[in-house]
C-alpha cells in the first residue's frame, strides 16, 4: 500500500489551506485492500471523501478520526484511481482542502453527483486529489505543516507505479456552471 502525507496550514476554520503538499512514502508489507486515513496531528479531524464508482461521482462524510490514530474509510479493493478528501480540524481550526469542487454538508451525508451543489441544498467544497496509482489499497497521512511526518508512518503494502494525470476526472463545464473543477 502506498501512503500519502498531506500537511495543512494552521489557521482559522475559514482559512483556506489551498492545495496541500502531497508526499508519497513507500514500504513493503502484507497486501490488504482498503482506503485508510491516518491523523498524525494532535487534533480530532472530520473527513469527507469523494470518488467515482460504477454509478458515477459520490461524496460521503463525516468520519471523525481522533488525534494520532488511523481509520479505514473504505473497505475492500479500491474502485477508483483518484480519491478526493476534505478534512477539518475540530480542535484548532483550519482545513485540508483543494480545487476539486464537490458537494458536502455539515451533517452526515452520502451525495450522488458533483453538479449544482448549492441548487440541490448542499455546500460546494474544495477537495484535494489523491492519486492511488491504481493500487489495491492506499493510506493517506494527515499532518500539520509545523509538524514533522511520523518517524514510522503506517507501513505501505505495494510498490509505486508511475504517476500520470487523471483521464476521467470531470472538469468544470466551459459555460461556468458549477461542477468538479481541477
Amino acid at each position: 500500500m502506498l501512503s500519502s502525507i498531506v500537511r495543512r496550514r494552521i489557521g482559522g476554520f475559514a482559512a483556506r489551506a489551498g492545495l496541500p503538499a502531497l508526499l508519497v512514502l513507500i514500504s513493503l508489507g502484507p497486501a490488504l485492500a482498503d482506503f485508510r486515513l491516518c491523523n498524525n496531528t494532535g487534533s480530532r479531524v472530520g473527513i469527507a471523501l469523494g470518488y467515482k464508482d460504477a454509478e458515477g461521482w459520490i461524496t460521503e462524510g463525516w468520519w471523525n478520526v481522533s488525534a494520532r490514530t488511523c481509520d479505514t474509510l473504505l473497505r475492500g479493493e479500491l474502485v477508483a484511481r483518484y480519491y478526493y478528501i476534505y478534512a477539518v480540524d475540530y480542535d484548532r481550526g483550519g482545513e485540508w482542502s483543494g480545487h476539486a469542487f464537490m458537494c458536502s454538508r455539515e451533517k452526515e451525508f452520502t451525495i450522488r453527483g458533483t453538479e449544482n451543489c448549492l441548487a440541490r441544498g448542499y455546500d460546494r467544497t474544495g477537495y484535494f486529489e489523491v492519486d492511488t496509482n491504481e493500487q489495491r489499497s492506499w493510506t493517506v497521512q494527515l499532518t500539520d505543516t509545523a509538524e514533522q511526518p511520523p518517524d514510522r508512518p503506517l507501513p505501505s503494502r505495494t510498490p509505486s507505479g508511475p504517476s500520470r494525470p487523471p483521464s476521467n476526472a470531470p472538469q468544470a463545464p466551459a459555460d461556468g456552471r458549477e461542477g468538479l473543477k481541477r
